[in-house]
């Protein structure tokens, strides 16, 4: 399994770097997460600089594909070289999910015609003027396609991604050991209320 973090200049440390952790929970040698970016390095909002982990073209054909947010989402739905190559995305054979302002990537992909969303505050006014409905809660599934809204949503976003392709029992492992000591029942149950309702039953796995 390849699960690939688009990942692109300005991103947001906090969703794509989190969703990097919490999926690196899952062990075995057939599991794989990628920081997947545009370009051979990336910088943050705040200054911080990665390497690309895997390219645009091995998004497309990952398992699963989380678009992360950034201070620059905007300038990259305008990039037509990049959109170009996203539009390999297809949910029919892959999780395709967005954190924040990556539902507006996944709104001008098309992906999002047939579903609402949900994002951060400061991105909701440019994916409503997308002509899509944004909901005011942390997660949101439909399919094979899953939005979050809000940085501290994105271990939703990876539990989701986990359960999808390895079942509740890892999700739920996985949520746990990054939970905060002495509220991980708590922590757990609050996630588990905002994810269960969107996983489709006896399906562990991508459709």
């Amino acid at each position: 399994m390849h699960i690939a973090i688009l990942t692109f200049e300005g991103y947001n440390e906090l969703d794509s770097l989190i969703a990097l952790g919490v999926l690196n929970r899952v062990a075995g040698d057939d599991w794989r997460v990628s920081i997947c970016t545009p370009t051979p390095r990336v910088t943050s909002m705040n200054g911080v600089v990665i390497e690309q982990m895997s390219t645009l073209d091995e998004a497309c054909d990952a398992d699963a594909v989380i678009v992360g947010s950034g201070a620059a989402t905007r300038e990259v739905v305008e990039d037509a070289s990049i959109m170009s190559t996203l539009r390999g995305l297809d949910p029919t054979r892959q999780l395709v999910a967005a954190q924040c302002s990556g539902a507006l990537v996944l709104a001008r992909l098309g992906l999002l015609e047939d579903t609402p969303a949900c994002t951060d505050l400061t991105t909701r006014p440019w994916v409503v003027a997308a002509g899509i409905e944004v909901l005011n809660q942390p997660f949101h599934a439909s399919g094979n396609v899953a939005t979050a809204g809000g940085c501290l949503a994105s271990p939703y976003l990876a539990g989701w991604t986990i359960a999808r392709l390895r079942g509740q029992e890892e999700a739920e492992s996985a949520l746990h050991y990054v939970a905060p000591v002495g509220e991980k029942d708590d922590y757990l149950e609050r996630a588990w209320s905002a994810i269960a309702p969107y996983l489709p039953a006896g399906a562990p796995a991508a459709a």
